[in-house]
């Protein structure tokens, strides 16, 4: 029933999340190099040849710069919708190229994974959640805001990588000109710190175990502050906050259990990879 799960990366200079159990795997974007994805993998233990698909979440750039390569060299089939394929001009080999639809699972292996349509500046963007038996997890980043998929979904997950991209005060007060700062705080921009601590106190499960914030900004958030915005809220659920320069650790997810990790920095309860 375990779902085995870590970042890769995660952050503006490149996106992926590895999820899968003891015999498959996928990946959730490939935002990173080939040979990087590889040398993550090969650090934390995990075999390449294990990744049956690779699912694409939108056509930016820090999601999907590594995907030809990666496709193409271990011939992993990809799933994507025909306008993030339009827009984000991608040659992929006929052969490997799958299509999905908003809210049909997908089934690879043991492994379902469901695409579900949210809110981002992008031509037709998705985000996923994995399920092995009764196990959920999500992957929840480039969202503009709680729309109803991601509440629904979000309330179905043993754990999630949940985009806390800005500190709303950073970002206000920061050197980014008006109309980024605008862009980026609307509801098809990133969700802050806040939006993200309003998903997790109004409609986290029972079992929500572990949560990953994810796509923190560089500039505008920093993983400290991100982890004390859920510190009082967080009760038994670990706040993980996944680092845009190293792999997290992998973490056993077994609905309720708190897992088994190593490599991490335990800061009051909080556990944040090492940036």
């Amino acid at each position: 029933m375990s779902l085995f799960v870590s970042a890769l990366n995660s952050g503006s200079n490149g996106n992926c999340y590895y999820l899968g159990n003891t015999r498959e795997a996928v990946l959730i974007d490939a935002g990173i190099s080939c040979k990087e994805t590889g040398k993550r993998m090969a650090r934390l233990g995990l075999n390449i040849k294990s990744i049956k698909a690779i699912f694409i979440s939108h056509e930016h750039s820090d999601h999907i710069k590594g995907l030809e390569v990666l496709s193409r060299k271990h011939k992993i089939p990809v799933y994507i919708s025909p306008a993030t394929l339009s827009s984000g001009g991608l040659k992929l080999e006929e052969n490997l190229l799958n299509h999905f639809s908003d809210h049909e699972s997908i089934t690879i292996g043991d492994l379902n994974v469901t695409p579900f349509s949210k809110q981002h500046d992008a031509a037709d963007p998705f985000s996923f959640v994995i399920k092995h038996q009764e196990t959920c997890v999500g992957v929840m980043t480039d969202i503009g805001s709680n729309c109803n998929n991601v509440i629904s979904y979000f309330k179905q997950c043993h754990a999630v990588f949940l985009e806390a991209n800005y500190d709303h005060n950073m970002l206000m007060n920061g050197h980014y000109p008006a109309y980024l700062k605008k862009r980026i705080s609307s509801d098809k921009g990133h969700l802050s710190n806040d939006q993200a601590v309003e998903l997790f106190t109004k409609h986290r499960a029972s079992f929500l175990s572990h949560v990953f914030l994810s796509h923190l900004s560089k500039e505008n958030n920093d993983p400290h502050t991100a982890a004390a915005a859920f510190e009082q809220y967080r009760g038994a659920t670990e706040i993980i906050v996944a680092s845009r320069y190293y792999e997290t650790p992998v973490f056993n997810i077994t609905g309720g259990s708190t897992g088994q990790t190593s490599k991490e920095i335990n800061l009051q309860g909080v556990q944040m990879a090492l940036f």
